[in-house]
């Protein structure tokens, strides 16, 4: 490279984060932009979709471009399946229509060249899907608005990360996978070298993206990382969320290391997603649940939120604990909860009132990492339209060990419990509509029976030459 070429190439302006379409427009021009992933977020919470050539989006796609309709009625395994009212072999697996959200437009500095565009999806006659995790969260968006509310979130994530590529562990039947530390380094500051690298990596990719960090982590088991974002408007937490999860994955795999984001990777751990929350009135932006300093008694919105999560939540599981692993998370005394109670800066519960005076929020613990973000906020907004439209009472907040609250409801078992809660509830019904609860309940099933068939390690271990 020559001098000149090494200035002009130094002096270039450097692409990130959020981009108009304007601004994609230019960016192809120039060459920075030459691919563009049309990602809509499936059941899972993953992004599905295609890479593009930029100009061929921005020329016939910017507004719509099409998708099998199968992207949201499948399982884990991307495996088509019978039962579902959006499609199926009964009618050819058609097209859906996928609507690009403008807004949303970013570069993705991890992946040269490329830009990310979140889209929603509707049917035929142009109307959106309320099966889609978007939509659904949408709509719960759409019905606080019509209280003059707005919900505000910050989420924060957590993983285990493993030493060795995805296919090592593929290969291995992901049994004997090293964490890349060995110790419960949970607050500490003195990494590994790799896993320092591996923060800032993904920091600087992130931050770059438009979806920037506000802290970062190791956790209490060994090789578990948490990571917090910063406090924003619903959706845009969610479309972050999975750019994250994204950028994750991708950033691992390059330094020969594996995420998971299971709920329980393995016995005695267990990885959250836990929603931080708060209401603003839309009128002058004021936080709902704001309290002037030493003030105990919560303002009458923030008692009703939380009525009405600890009220309807017991209800909607599937939708923020949708697989059969999420419900091994739930033990006593692992921080994550085992019954519907909330308590002050309590982490024993499934609700914990956190922060103080104007930043007074809820932090909802409930949603395992495996949660796709949407639906997970979908239900917990749900909830606490429940609670300030129907006003259920408030139980007695929990003091000391939630796990000891007898008193208080226990979360579901497993998703056969769940699934007996979620199917016939009134509450869902009223949140989301039967067809929506179909749907979801048709996923839990799925997961339910092919739990049911398979022969595990344990019923092995227990009765092979015992039995």
């Amino acid at each position: 490279m020559s001098d000149q070429t090494a200035k002009r190439s130094d002096q270039a302006p450097h692409l990130s984060g959020l981009l108009s379409p304007d601004g994609l427009r230019a960016a192809v021009q120039s060459g920075e932009i030459t691919t563009v992933m049309l990602a809509v977020p499936d059941m899972m919470g993953r992004l599905k979709g295609k890479r593009l050539s930029a100009s061929v989006f921005l020329d016939r796609m910017l507004s719509k471009a099409e998708a099998c309709s199968y992207i949201l009625a499948t399982d884990v395994d991307m495996t088509p399946l019978e039962g579902f009212d959006l499609t199926g072999w009964n009618d050819g697996y058609g097209d859906l229509s996928v609507i690009p959200s403008q807004d949303t437009i970013r570069v993705l500095p991890y992946l040269p060249g490329a830009a990310l565009v979140h889209a929603d999806v509707a049917d035929e006659d142009g109307e959106l899907l309320e099966i889609a995790p978007r939509h659904m969260l949408r709509t719960q968006l759409d019905k606080l608005a019509a209280l003059g509310l707005e919900a505000r979130v910050g989420l924060e994530s957590e993983f285990v990360l493993y030493q060795g590529s995805p296919l090592q562990a593929h290969t291995t039947g992901y049994r004997g996978l090293q964490p890349v530390t060995f110790h419960n380094l949970d607050y500490a500051l003195d990494h590994p070298p790799a896993l320092t690298d591996f923060f800032q990596h993904l920091q600087d990719a992130l931050h770059g993206a438009g979806t920037p960090v506000e802290s970062a982590k190791t956790e209490g088991a060994a090789g578990q990382l948490e990571i917090a974002f910063p406090y924003g408007p619903a959706m845009k937490a969610c479309d972050a969320y999975t750019v994250y999860k994204h950028a994750v994955r991708h950033i691992a795999q390059r330094r020969g290391m594996t995420p998971t984001f299971m709920a329980a990777p393995q016995t005695g751990v267990g990885s959250g997603l836990h929603i931080h929350l708060s209401l603003l009135n839309v009128a002058d932006y004021r936080n709902t649940f704001a309290t002037r300093p030493n003030e105990e008694e919560l303002p009458e919105t923030m008692q009703r939120a939380i009525a009405g999560l600890i009220s309807a939540m017991p209800h909607l599981a599937p939708l923020y604990a949708p697989h059969a692993n999420s419900y091994k998370r739930y033990n006593p005394h692992s921080f994550a909860p085992t019954r519907f109670t909330w308590g002050y800066d309590n982490r024993s519960c499934a609700i914990r009132v956190t922060g103080h005076d104007t930043g007074r929020h809820l932090e909802v613990r409930l949603p395992g990492a495996d949660a796709n973000p949407y639906l997970a906020l979908a239900a917990t907004l749900a909830a606490i339209h429940h609670g300030l439209t129907t006003q259920p009472e408030l139980p007695p907040h929990t003091t000391g060990d939630a796990y000891q609250a007898r008193d208080a409801l226990p979360l579901p078992r497993d998703l056969v419990e769940a699934l007996a809660d979620f199917d016939d509830s009134k509450t869902a019904l009223a949140a989301f509509g039967e067809r929506v609860v179909r749907h979801y309940a048709r996923a839990a099933q799925v997961e339910i029976d092919e739990h049911r068939r398979r022969v595990t390690d344990v019923e092995l271990q227990r009765g092979f030459d015992r039995a």
